[in-house]
């Protein structure tokens, strides 16, 4: 068995993106607001390395106010095509303004605009309220650079648990559970099965 999860999840990542049809990067992200109250919507991951999963938001949504009464998180990813999962739980941090920075400049326009048009998780009385703001960001930022917002950036879910579950048949699935032992970026992980 593997004893690194990072290199694990690269080899089944890099395999996802080989043969899953439609966003390899997809991941579930579960957080829970101050009175405890659920939440799971998609997310996008923009980039991983030993000090966690990175995904970029609006920092005054629904999420971002969930990670600010409690700065933890799961994660999962599911790939169908190759019948496996990730489950990943731990504390959350924010990006550095360099990273938001440069993952923003690598944006679509028409992305990094309505970035500056959304009031994400908010009420919106119509579509064409929405698309107004667009074209105003548009015109705004005409024959220029769209900066990054100061209300938008990245999060990084810095793991101390990583499940990888593989689908066997008669449902015996392979669950292999690494947890980290020690803080810091050398810090150790044990890894054991979990009954399916």
């Amino acid at each position: 068995m593997a004893d690194d999860p990072f290199a694990l999840f690269d080899a089944w990542f890099a395999e996802a993106r080989a043969s899953e049809p439609n966003d390899p990067e997809a991941m579930a992200l579960a957080t829970a607001d101050a009175a405890g109250q659920p939440s799971v919507r998609m997310v996008l991951l923009k980039g991983h390395d030993e000090r966690g999963f990175v995904f970029y938001t609006n920092r005054e949504g629904r999420k971002a106010g969930d990670l600010a009464a409690d700065p933890r998180a799961g994660l999962m990813f599911h790939w169908k095509s190759l019948r496996r999962q990730v489950r990943i739980e731990g504390p959350v941090s924010l990006a550095s303004d360099a990273e938001s920075d440069a993952y923003f400049a690598s944006r679509g326009r028409d992305s990094r605009l309505g970035a500056w048009a959304s009031d994400q998780s908010r009420p919106l009385a119509s579509r064409e309220t929405f698309e107004a703001r667009v074209e105003q960001a548009r015109a705004r930022f005409e024959g220029g650079e769209v900066p990054r917002p100061p209300f938008w950036g990245g999060y990084r879910v810095a793991p101390e648990r990583i499940e990888f579950w593989q689908d066997r048949a008669h449902r015996l699935h392979e669950r292999r559970l690494f947890t980290k032992t020690s803080s810091g970026l050398d810090g150790g992980w044990t890894e054991g099965l979990l009954f399916p």
